[in-house]
């Protein structure tokens, strides 16, 4: 079982290094697109992001499932952090929805809101990192 945490990880982390940069993509976008620059490589890269973080994500939540499943855990704590899994889920298909946008040339929010929206995943992270390290109940 612990290969499988092990993979879990590994899933999780690359996962999250996607969902950490596209955003960031998408900022550089907006701001090359308002300054009138080339952004056509931005839309390649995002494509290609996106579909490598949602395979990292797949895994991620097959191998989640799979130490879920193998341990029979059901504290109050993993409740909650699937709830938290649930949003970053929402966040990533947030994230697909810019892309199309992105994909599109349709406009996008501002370079302030897209920051924001990088940074707000964080805010999704942090609290499922401490419940899953500290299992406070």
């Amino acid at each position: 079982m612990l290969w499988i945490k092990a993979l879990h990880l590994f899933a999780v982390i690359a996962w999250l290094a996607g969902l950490f940069y596209l955003p960031r993509i998408f900022v550089h976008f907006a701001e090359g697109r308002a300054q009138g620059e080339d952004v056509r490589r931005l839309v390649v890269m995002a494509r290609r992001l996106y579909l490598f973080m949602s395979v990292m994500a797949v895994f991620a939540l097959s191998f989640g499932l799979w130490l879920w499943l193998g341990f029979h855990d059901s504290g109050g704590w993993l409740m909650l952090k699937l709830v938290f899994v649930a949003a970053l889920i929402g966040y990533h298909l947030a994230c697909r929805m810019l892309l199309t946008r992105l994909q599109r040339a349709a406009p996008l929010p501002s370079s302030l809101a897209l920051r924001l929206f990088n940074e707000s995943s964080l805010l999704l992270v942090l609290p499922i990192i401490v419940l899953a390290v500290v299992k406070p109940f």
